[in-house]
């Protein structure tokens, strides 16, 4: 059985995100689709830090299956970017994301 590398999040903006400071802490992000935007289902608002020690954060699964770089629901990207979503600063999104 093969192994897939899981792309690192190299880049996240979304500074109301407790994962996030100087980099996302998350161990793995979950990319989501539930109202037909790639929202990141890590994203959590609150003012406590999270997280891991280190920025390792990577994509662990993506169910935008119209994405370019999803294959069987595994994310192949090289790298993602992670911003505001469409609902703003509130809302983290994957800014890889790139409709097939």
């Amino acid at each position: 059985m093969a192994t897939l590398e899981m792309p690192p999040v190299t880049e996240c903006t979304v500074a109301g995100c407790s994962y996030n400071h100087d980099g996302c802490h998350a161990f793995a992000i979950t990319v989501g689709s539930a109202d037909g935007s790639a929202d990141c289902g890590t994203f959590i608002p609150l003012g406590t830090k999270g997280g891991l020690d280190k920025v390792v954060a990577q994509v662990g699964a993506c169910s935008r299956s119209n994405c370019t770089f999803n294959a069987d629901l595994e994310c192949t990207a090289s790298s993602i970017r992670v911003g505001a979503g469409a609902s703003g600063s509130d809302t983290a999104a994957c800014l890889t994301f790139t409709a097939a």
